[in-house]
């Protein structure tokens, strides 16, 4: 019987001894998952796109105040200090803002809610340019001085938004340690350069040159044309919080962010909810995060901050071609957003590489990104060497400028700022990477910041 006894014994695993692997795995599988690592999903095409369109919402602010520029010139027409600095104000409001908003809430991790921080950013944004939009025909009648301090009101506001998204998405990207996330938010910062450019330069072209004196202004100068700007500014931040909403509601508890919706409708408490969460979450000071990403954030910082002399050049270099016999397209009005045109081309190219993993072999090796980071300041004398402010080219082409210097100088921002923010994730632990996410976001912004502030030298 003892015998008989032990046989059954021995043999009573043998049924379910797969049974086992297989639970304890799926088990491993959903609490890593649920912690760190979410599992690839089928709809992971439609993931990307939402990221992708969070980028474009971020970045979509800073450009529709560019491309609305000549319509601010018509509303300053009547005070010469104004329109001479206008633009000036709303770069340093706008940089500083953004890295004071970035680097306050990049110290503030343990209590994050970083869906949150996206929600009220993309709302920010809503009630800023509906704000912006009802001005062309609301308010025209008021001064110059009353309209700038209401314009500078709403940077404001605008890059406190992009603050908060800045740090929300980047953080909540990394969590998911999908690198190909962080490259759908940086190709959306690329798109969200190229459309408004689109859309100057057809602006342009819609408008027949024989018309031009009668109508006084252009088409963008006009208030219905800068009521389509802001317009398309909220339709483009009320369609991203609709599907950052529902990426949310999707991810449901798979994910280890609990948004009010979601747990008003599974009847959990959220002080609760956000207590637990906070508990979980580690800490991490900036200074551990530099120590481990000191290649990639300072190629990252200084990337960013060679490219902010782009803007500088590219509004003083004029085409090699006499401007009484140029066509159209080469024409000042068009030739100065066609050069825009062709960087952020360039840089939404480099972005877009970035999703290719047979191309992204320079993410493990970050001293060569923090390298090609320093070499791309090469780009800078070469715009000296095209026809700036009309005083004649060294190299008398066209093509040499748009593509030789503006695509390439586009294209290696987009394709290092990309690798950068992508390998963070890979250089710290699991439950480092949202505050790896949110300090990258913060190196970025410095890097603008300081780039903006050293491109005055070269105006």
């Amino acid at each position: 019987m003892d015998k008989i006894r032990k046989a059954l014994h021995g043999q009573r695993p043998l049924s379910p001894s797969y049974e086992p692997l297989n639970t304890d795995a799926n088990a491993h599988t959903g609490e890593e998952s649920s912690k760190t690592d979410p599992p690839q999903p089928a709809s992971s095409w439609l993931e990307y796109a939402i990221f992708v369109f969070l980028g474009v919402a971020m970045l979509w602010a800073w450009n529709m105040f560019l491309a609305a520029s000549p319509y601010f010139q018509h509303r300053f027409s009547s005070s010469a200090y104004l329109l001479t600095h206008f633009l000036s104000y709303i770069t340093f409001v706008s940089t500083i803002t953004n890295l004071v908003s970035v680097t306050l809430l990049a110290h503030l991790q343990r209590s994050a809610s970083y869906p949150q921080r996206i929600i009220t950013s993309l709302c920010l944004n809503l009630v800023c340019f509906t704000l912006l939009a009802l001005s062309t025909t609301l308010f025209r009648s008021i001064s110059p001085e009353a309209y700038f301090a209401f314009l500078m009101l709403m940077v404001f506001t605008a890059s406190l938004a992009t603050g908060l998204c800045q740090n929300g998405v980047f953080a909540y990207a990394a969590g998911f340690g999908v690198p190909r996330y962080t490259q759908g938010i940086m190709t959306g910062h690329g798109i969200a350069g190229v459309l408004p450019c689109i859309a100057q330069i057809v602006s342009v072209l819609s408008v027949s040159r024989d018309d031009e004196p009668k109508t006084g202004v252009g088409q963008q100068e006009s208030s219905k044309s800068a009521f389509v700007y802001f317009l398309t500014a909220t339709a483009i931040s009320f369609f991203t919080l609709f599907a950052f909403l529902y990426h949310l509601r999707c991810h449901g508890p798979s994910r280890q962010y609990k948004t009010t919706i979601e747990t008003v409708a599974d009847g959990v408490d959220t002080a609760q909810d956000e207590t637990e969460e906070a508990a979980e979450r580690k800490v991490v000071s900036m200074w551990t995060l530099f120590r481990k990403l000191r290649y990639l954030s300072l190629a990252v910082f200084l990337s960013f901050a060679i490219t902010m002399f782009f803007p500088i050049f590219t509004q003083q270099i004029l085409s090699i071609r006499p401007a009484d016999t140029a066509p159209r397209l080469f024409q000042p009005d068009c030739f100065i957003p066609l050069g825009f045109l062709l960087w952020n081309a360039g840089d939404l190219a480099g972005r877009v590489i970035t999703g290719f993993p047979r191309l992204t072999s320079l993410i493990q090796y970050p001293r060569v990104l923090f390298l090609l980071s320093i070499l791309r300041v090469v780009f800078i004398p070469l715009y000296l060497l095209c026809n700036v402010k009309a005083k004649g080219a060294v190299v008398e082409s066209d093509v040499f400028y748009l593509v030789g210097v503006q695509f390439l100088f586009g294209l290696s921002n987009g394709y290092l700022g990309s690798s950068c923010m992508m390998g963070a994730g890979q250089c710290v632990e699991k439950e480092e990477r949202e505050a790896a996410g949110g300090f990258m976001g913060l190196m970025l912004v410095g890097g603008l910041t300081v780039g903006s502030l050293l491109s005055f030298l070269a105006a």
